[in-house]
């Protein structure tokens, strides 16, 4: 079993920052790559960056690249995303989630929901204009 807790969520003003932290326990943290996905409401929850198990790799959501970083440190079994330059459509219910697969090839991600085995509670981010 694993337990992902997220926090760092709140209200913030366009153009804002907030880093969102999610601490995992209960397996191998380090040979899972770990992803965050964002829920609007009326919408389907959407794919937003990963990180693979070694951290050498990240993958982001069109919508966010250049704006998001996703990061880890396995010592600390903590995965963390840094949004900046934060828009309106932004708001949403922040999920981090671990990967299903152990040691997924670090030159591949999942995308899909589906492919992530273990889910955190949320953070609620809103963004005001």
């Amino acid at each position: 079993q694993v337990q992902l807790v997220e926090s760092g969520g709140g209200l913030v003003q366009a153009g804002g920052s907030l880093r969102l932290s999610c601490a995992a326990s209960g397996r191998t943290f380090s040979s899972y790559a770990m992803g965050w996905f964002r829920q609007a409401p009326g919408k389907e929850r959407e794919f937003v960056a990963a990180i693979s198990w070694t951290g050498g790799r990240t993958y982001y959501a069109d919508s966010v690249k250049g704006r998001f970083t996703i990061s880890r440190d396995n010592a600390k079994n903590t995965v963390y995303l840094q949004m900046n330059s934060l828009k309106p459509e932004d708001t949403a219910v922040y999920y981090c989630a671990a990967d299903s697969t152990q040691y997924r090839d670090s030159y591949s991600y999942a995308q899909s929901q589906y492919e992530y085995s273990y889910w955190g509670q949320g953070t609620q981010v809103s963004v005001s204009s």
